[in-house]
């Protein structure tokens, strides 16, 4: 079962397709899988239940593989002839709660309205959960045939508990079962604006999270009597000290190419910025990165290892002087960012003995990288021109996303997405925002697209 015989392929009629991926996308929307849950247990079941219905109603055999009943990951595999090792397809199913309150709409409507659908998933992670099911069953019915397995992955625990999903999905005993040489997932975008799509943004590598924690220690005593050794003065010093700091700038395959291409389509004035950031010269450097940090910090941000403060623990009455106080701060490191080295060069900022500077407690992920010279990369890049006619910006996320698991284990991954209009994020609509929705026409040229990138990759030759 699950096998795609050597038939010719069969042509597809993409009015039924969109039709198609609208019913299953708007059935996606309605099941409730936020995270923590508004009906507990809640979270991922109903929608696994839902999709492995759907692709073992058309022949195509699924496997459910859960460390806690209710918050499965879902595999389905199609069979290729083992010429190439697999392409893997991951997409989350569980999305972050919502306060009802602040939606005009009912969240897990999928309303359609002006052109849009509303609802909690639909640019987080639900388009990419339907064109991800929606290629598995137009190359089922095409009976093309495939040089490599396609395998898909339907994760759970992508908001925060990733213990469920990717974590567990990559330990050893499982890997095997999700084990490729490519994967698309979430991460990228098509930049929308005043309803023209202007670019591609393709998530290669990203930053690594971690935390450093900043302990002050000093004499306690009573607040009617100042102290020069005390520990809230030491360490605002410090976190002061260290938020103005700014690491060292570096750039790897994927930034360099990033900025480059950015260069190309950017007005003058901007380009000039972009091309600047890449200059040898440091004073010209040091002028595009001053304006960065004040007008672009995303991109402040892509060029260096990131600090930021984010929490202050001092103190526990108006009038008493705290012994000892401290502070966290968000790190996201350069992929090739040596961790010891960096704490090292953390010190030296601080440059104060009665503040300790150390690791802080925080998931850590592992890293890796993806190339740009790849089949898939180019396969992205041909159908961005075909389907867009645009070009292709490979970036690096400063945020984080699972492909960091996958990438660990030599998975070359590519963060992909449908086009979202940027007037949307100001309005509140947007992943993890207040509200959220995708235009319609837009998810539809999404799945036509991901799906004739996963054909020029696996079809055989």
């Amino acid at each position: 079962a699950g096998v795609v015989s050597a038939q010719g392929p069969a042509p597809i009629d993409w009015t039924a397709g969109d039709a198609e991926a609208l019913k299953h996308f708007q059935a996606l929307v309605q099941i409730d899988s936020t995270d923590p849950p508004t009906t507990p247990p809640g979270v991922e079941k109903p929608v696994v239940d839902y999709l492995r219905t759907v692709l073992e109603g058309a022949g195509i055999p699924t496997e459910t593989i859960a460390l806690e009943g209710h918050r499965p990951n879902l595999v389905a595999r199609l069979k290729g002839n083992g010429k190439k090792k697999p392409l893997l397809l991951m997409a989350h199913t569980d999305t972050v709660n919502i306060d009802p309150k602040k939606w005009s709409l009912p969240p897990s409507s999928a309303t359609r309205k002006a052109g849009h659908i509303h609802g909690r998933g639909t640019v987080d992670d639900k388009d990419n959960v339907a064109a991800t099911l929606m290629t598995l069953l137009l190359l089922k019915r095409q009976n093309l045939p495939l040089d490599r397995d396609v395998v898909a992955l339907f994760e759970a625990g992508e908001e925060g508990a990733v213990k469920y999903g990717i974590a567990h999905m990559t330990e050893s005993e499982r890997f095997p079962k999700i084990d490729a040489e490519y994967c698309l997932a979430e991460g990228g975008s098509f930049n929308r604006e005043k309803g023209k799509v202007t670019f591609a943004s393709i998530q290669t590598l990203e930053k690594i999270p971690r935390a450093i924690t900043l302990t002050a220690r000093g004499t306690a005593g009573h607040g009617s009597v100042p102290l020069r050794s005390n520990a809230v003065v030491k360490l605002s010093g410090a976190v002061s000290t260290v938020a103005k700091w700014k690491p060292p700038i570096s750039f790897n395959e994927t930034t360099a190419a990033y900025f480059k291409r950015l260069a190309t389509i950017a007005p003058p004035e901007q380009a000039n910025r972009y091309r600047a950031i890449l200059s040898t010269d440091p004073k010209v450097q040091d002028a595009a990165d001053e304006y960065f940090l004040d007008n672009e910090p995303r991109h402040a941000s892509t060029i260096r290892t990131s600090i930021s403060p984010t929490m202050i623990q001092a103190g526990y009455r108006t009038n008493v002087i705290p012994s000892e106080v401290s502070a966290t701060l968000d790190v996201r490191m350069m992929p090739d960012q040596d961790p010891a080295a960096f704490l090292e060069m953390v010190k030296k900022v601080v440059n104060d003995p009665n503040v300790e500077v150390s690791w802080g407690q925080r998931d850590v992920r592992p890293s890796g990288t993806s190339k740009l010279n790849t089949e898939v990369f180019a396969a992205i890049e041909a159908n961005v021109k075909k389907h867009y006619n645009v070009i292709t910006l490979p970036t690096m996320s400063t945020g984080a996303t699972d492909m960091a698991y996958l990438r660990a284990k030599g998975v070359q991954c590519y963060g992909v997405g449908p086009a979202i209009d940027v007037e949307d994020g100001p309005l509140g609509f947007g992943a993890h925002s207040d509200q959220e929705r995708i235009n319609e026409s837009e998810l539809f040229k999404f799945v036509r697209y991901y799906h004739d990138v996963v054909v020029d990759v696996v079809r055989a030759r």
